[in-house]
This record gives structure tokens, C-alpha cells and sequence, in this order.
């Protein structure tokens, strides 16, 4: 019973690894073997070229009259052959020598792009692009698998921070959408008029920054990423503006740390199968009230105060006596 039941964990997880790899078939056509102009075989390799993802199987089938090889590295072209070029193996792979009617398959571990060729024919050239699995999930730098939204803490434990970005799986040349909010761990209120700054790092370079002002207790960005790998997404110096001065005024006292006041996300870009390039834009929000909201106050304080001058100078204005003319004796 125990080892049945070992059985069938093995079969299930062997099922688990392999759920998402798939098998991919390359033929070596009659006539591959002829380097003659006149040969049957319009290609060497039956497709020349081949886009699979790292995990995936690929079988090499063998249905020419001699045997080939399946060797990573530069092939010598169709006629390099003659002057003594019968190509340069890099070592990554290699098939040895199998016949008409036999098969060769390799399984790729590594993302690349990894150009073959025959030893015996040299002139018998492939290129295989190996890209990353794109996962159907968003996940941070490490792989974990995240759930939206996500929520951080400043290191000072004063403001909570809340992120979720569309669509989950972040693509090159494809619009992103990163919206945030930010709290207040004590009470759980929405905390309005932030002042923050919005930053992107990718491959350890900063490639974005946005000077932002919450509006509603929320704020969003709009992204376009041109190249993969793993970025962070930071939230920077967030902190309640004073009215009157530049100075900032927190939410629990002064912080002259911008890090006590920071928060980091961290997720990965993937190269997009379906796009290769995108109009260059980085869409802010529609409404920037970084100034607006230092002008509305003005216009607002401006005629409140004139307003007091006013109905203060009325109630001090003096009174005028009333004179009535008396009659004129002659």
C-alpha cells in the first residue's frame, strides 16, 4: 500500500513538472546530406529556425540517406566547407552521429539563442530561440506568487501601502497600470493628499520617476516597459504637505529620512512573443494637483480673508449723527 502510494505521488509530481513543457519536432530532409545547389532539400534543418520556451523537448528526426549530428555552435555555410571551414562546436549540446530512420532529442534548460549544424556536413545549419516561460500569475523577484493588492509597511510602521498593477503579467511594450493607496495603520482611514515620488528600477538603474500628490487616498501610473528582467517598484518619501510652507509635515511628526518614509515592490518584465516595439509614452495621471492644490488653496483663503477685512473695517466704521436744521429767527 506505501508503495503504491509513493507511485502515485511520483506519477502526479512528474505530471506537475512536465504540465507546461511541450515537444517540438525538427526534420532532416532527404538530401540534407548534398551540398550541390540542385538538391532535393530546399532547407537542411525542416523549419531552419525554431521558437520554444525553456523546459521544452525538442526531437531531431533523422530522414535523409546518412547520418547527421545535431552540434551547437557555427556551421561553415554552404560553401565555407571548401576552404577547409568545417565549423566551430561550442560544447552545449551535441547528438553524436545518428542514422536514416533514428532520433535525437535534447530538452532546454537555459534561455538563448543557439545556432547548430551537422559535423559531418558542415554546410547543414539550424538556429533555435529559447525563450523564458512566461507564467500566467505575477510573482516578485524570487518567483513567489503574489496576490493583489499588496500591501507594505513604511519602516516607521506609520503608513500602509497598497499596489496592484494590470495586466498582472507585465510584458515588454505593453501599457501597465500601477495603482496605489496608501492608509492609516491605526485607525484603517484612506489617507488623501500624499506627497510621494513614483519609482522604477530595472536591472539595478533607475528608469523611472514621478513626483505625485494622492488624490482620494489613491494615486496611479501608466508604464511602458521596453526591456525585460526584474524591476522594483518604489514608493518614495511619502509624507502630508504643509499648506503654508515647503517643508513637509508628517503623518506622525517630522521625518527627515526619506527611507523611513519608503516602501519597495519587486515583480519581473518578460520579453513579449507578440510585440517587438510600442510608441515611446509614460502616461501620467490626468490630474497632477501637485500646484493645483497649493492654487486652490490661495484662491480660496484669498477671498475668505478679504472677506473678514471687509466685515471687520464695517463694524468699525463710525456713525454719522443725524443734524436736524432749526429754525432761523429773524
Amino acid at each position: 500500500m506505501k508503495f503504491l502510494l509513493l507511485s502515485l505521488l511520483f506519477v502526479i509530481s512528474s505530471f506537475t513538472s512536465f504540465a507546461y513543457a511541450e515537444e517540438y519536432v525538427i526534420d532532416i530532409p532527404l538530401g540534407a546530406y548534398n551540398p550541390e545547389l540542385n538538391t532535393s532539400a530546399e532547407v537542411w534543418y525542416d523549419p531552419p529556425q525554431m521558437y520554444v520556451t525553456v523546459g521544452d523537448t525538442v526531437t531531431w528526426y533523422n530522414d535523409d540517406k546518412e547520418g547527421h549530428t545535431v552540434t551547437s555552435g557555427e556551421g561553415s555555410g554552404r560553401f565555407g566547407w571548401m576552404s577547409d571551414n568545417f565549423g566551430k562546436p561550442n560544447g552545449i549540446f551535441d547528438s553524436d552521429r545518428f542514422m536514416p530512420g533514428e532520433s535525437w532529442s535534447y530538452k532546454f534548460e537555459d534561455s538563448g539563442t543557439f545556432s547548430y549544424y551537422c559535423t559531418i556536413h558542415p554546410w547543414m545549419e539550424g538556429i533555435l530561440i529559447v525563450e523564458k516561460q512566461i507564467p500566467d500569475y505575477p510573482h516578485d523577484a524570487t518567483g513567489t506568487k503574489l496576490e493583489f493588492p499588496l500591501l507594505q509597511y513604511t519602516p516607521d510602521r506609520s503608513i500602509e501601502v497598497n499596489l496592484s498593477w494590470d495586466p498582472p503579467v507585465i510584458k515588454t511594450h505593453e501599457k501597465i497600470q500601477f495603482v496605489y493607496q496608501f492608509y492609516d495603520p491605526q485607525t484603517n482611514s484612506n489617507l488623501a493628499h500624499m506627497k510621494h515620488n513614483f519609482i522604477i528600477f530595472q536591472n539595478g538603474k533607475e528608469i523611472f520617476r514621478d513626483e505625485g500628490l494622492s488624490q482620494i487616498g489613491g494615486d496611479y501610473r501608466n508604464f511602458v516597459f521596453s526591456d525585460s528582467g526584474s524591476i522594483i517598484v518604489r514608493i518614495e518619501g511619502i509624507h502630508s504637505p504643509s499648506i503654508f510652507a515647503e517643508d513637509s509635515v508628517t503623518v506622525a511628526g517630522d521625518v527627515k529620512n526619506k527611507g523611513q518614509r519608503s516602501v519597495d515592490f519587486t515583480t519581473a518584465v518578460y520579453d513579449n512573443p507578440e510585440k517587438t516595439s510600442h510608441e515611446i509614452y509614460h502616461a501620467n495621471p490626468a490630474q497632477r494637483l501637485t500646484t493645483y492644490y497649493e492654487l486652490m488653496l490661495f484662491i480660496i483663503l484669498v477671498p475668505g480673508v478679504m472677506f473678514i477685512i471687509a466685515f471687520a473695517w464695517l463694524k468699525k466704521k463710525p456713525k454719522i449723527k443725524d443734524e436736524t436744521s432749526g429754525a432761523v429767527k429773524i
